[in-house]
Parts: C-alpha cells; sequence; structure tokens
C-alpha cells in the first residue's frame, strides 16, 4: 500500500545558489541576504513562487545571490518592474531590493507611486547613507553635513526621511531593521512578506568601504528595538512620531502596520478576478494572432 509523503520543508540550504555574494568583505548586504534566505525559509516559501527584482548598486546584485526567479533591471526601476511581474503574476511572491541611491534617489517617483497604488510587493531597501558602487557619493539619505567624495566640505543637503514619508504616502506596513541583527530583521521580513499589499522594509546596511561614518559601532549605540518600549504599531500618529526620530537613539523595528489596510491592487483589478493573469487563456484565434502580427512585419 503507498503511503503519501509529506512535502519537504524549505531550508536555509534551498534558496543559496552557486555563485557566493562578491560584496566587500564586512558589508552589511551579507546580513541582509541571510535574513531573507531564514524568512523564506521560515515562511516555507518555493524557490519556484518568488521573483526577487533589483535596480542598479552593489545591493542591487542581490537577486543573482539567492536561489529564485531574478531581475536586474534599471536604475531605479526595480519597482515598476515588479509591479508589472505582480500583475502578470499575483500568484508569484515579489520581492524588490536596491539601496537608497536607487530607491530613494532616482526611484523615488515609483517608490512614492508604489505605495499609493498598494501593489502587494515587498520592497527591502539596504539604506547605507552613500553610493557604495559608484565609490563614495553623497546620498538622498547621507547625514546633512557629511564628507563624501562630492560633498569634501560636507553635506549641505537636508537628509531624506524615508520612513516619515512611506508613512505620509499611505504605506500599509512599515518597518526598519539594521542588518547587525539578523534575526529581528527575519522577523520583519516574514511580516512584512506576509503582509497583503505594499511593505517596506528599510535595513541600516553599513557600507564597511566608503561610509566610515554611519559603522556597525555607530548603529549599535543608538538602535532600540521598538517592541521593547511598548510601542503600538496600529498608531498612526505614534507611528510618525517615531519615524521623525533619529540622533542618539534610533527606533528599528515594526513602525505602522495599517489595522484596517484597503485591499491590494490586484485585488481591485476587475481584470485580475477571473484567476492569474498569466494562466488565463489568450481569447483570440489563431487567424486574429496572425492578423495581428502580420501588422507590425
Amino acid at each position: 500500500m503507498a503511503t503519501a509523503v509529506a512535502p519537504k520543508k524549505m531550508a536555509m540550504k534551498d534558496f543559496k545558489p552557486e555563485v557566493p555574494p562578491d560584496w566587500c568583505p564586512g558589508c552589511g548586504d551579507f546580513g541582509v541576504l541571510n535574513a531573507l534566505f531564514q524568512a523564506c525559509a521560515e515562511i516555507d516559501l518555493p524557490p519556484r513562487d518568488l521573483l526577487v527584482v533589483s535596480g542598479i548598486g552593489c545591493s542591487s546584485n542581490l537577486p543573482g545571490f539567492i536561489r529564485a526567479y531574478g531581475v536586474h533591471s534599471l536604475h531605479g526601476r526595480a519597482l515598476p518592474f515588479a509591479t508589472g511581474a505582480k500583475l502578470a503574476n499575483h500568484g508569484m511572491t515579489v520581492i524588490a531590493t536596491g539601496g537608497d541611491g536607487d530607491g530613494y534617489g532616482i526611484g523615488l517617483n515609483h517608490f512614492i507611486q508604489a505605495m499609493r497604488r498598494n501593489i502587494d510587493v515587498t520592497y527591502i531597501v539596504m539604506n547605507n547613507e552613500i553610493y557604495g558602487l559608484t565609490t563614495g557619493q553623497v546620498s538622498p539619505t547621507s547625514e546633512t553635513g557629511m564628507k563624501t567624495k562630492t560633498t569634501p566640505h560636507g553635506n549641505l543637503e537636508q537628509m531624506l526621511n524615508p520612513m516619515a514619508l512611506a508613512l505620509a504616502s499611505g504605506c500599509g506596513y512599515v518597518a526598519r531593521g539594521f542588518s547587525g541583527q539578523p534575526k529581528h530583521l527575519m522577523k520583519l521580513y516574514v511580516d512584512g512578506i506576509r503582509h497583503r499589499g505594499f511593505a517596506l522594509i528599510d535595513v541600516f546596511s553599513p557600507c564597511v568601504t566608503f561610509n566610515k561614518v554611519q559603522t556597525y559601532e555607530w548603529f549599535r549605540e543608538r538602535v532600540y528595538k521598538l517592541e521593547e518600549t511598548g510601542h503600538d504599531p496600529t498608531n498612526f500618529k505614534g507611528a510618525m512620531d517615531r519615524a521623525l526620530e533619529w540622533g542618539e537613539k534610533i527606533p528599528i523595528g515594526l513602525l505602522y502596520r495599517n489595522p484596517s489596510p484597503p485591499p491590494s491592487l490586484h485585488e481591485q483589478d476587475p481584470g485580475l478576478q477571473s484567476g492569474v493573469l498569466v494562466h488565463l487563456p489568450l481569447g483570440v484565434s489563431g487567424e486574429q494572432r496572425r492578423k495581428c502580427i502580420g501588422e507590425f512585419t
């Protein structure tokens, strides 16, 4: 008599590819990637059901270092690509990854629009407060006064606050982690991926080569976990107060989770209610297809 075999549960090793990461030794992105391995295993997410999309930058090399479907897209364009992929196949778990320059600089408008649309994508931003791939220029999240290759006399601009911007843009899941605390970060990933709608996880990921200010030690002296303070993540005003906190104490953890989240974009789109788009019949005859193709030849 045949016996049913229980499906194998995913493990970290199932997401590790043959190609090892080539980031600088000590780069915070290693912690970001390892926490993602753990989160995918915790969720028991098969690699065939996962798509990781990135833009350009050191952090955006991540899709090449995880066993899943991956796209290394254009600078700042990870979110529109991820949006299209999610709408074409909303049965797929879609994660977008990138850095502060990629996502909060050239890609900033896409960031806002993805939150406004509430596309069901988890966005992991490796925030090292500098441009690493291009060797140390000032980024949108560099502190005012910071000296970099392009600001030798100090950054004159105000630093962008992505957490406050996400809250103001209607993001339903807003969290911040630190790559130096991977277990805590992994929990944020799990919750963010399970959230139905757009989820932002901003991660302090130190650049050991070009940012000699915001180091691991600098963050360890300042970060504290919100869940250890009695913070209520359903309180929007309290979340905004924490988002604006910067200096000697910087919060990490879940800032905000909308207690009454609106439906995500694919749940509202009438064209997607019949099922996953890529699995639906095309609905045109062979003759119609030939005629259409003939118009372009």
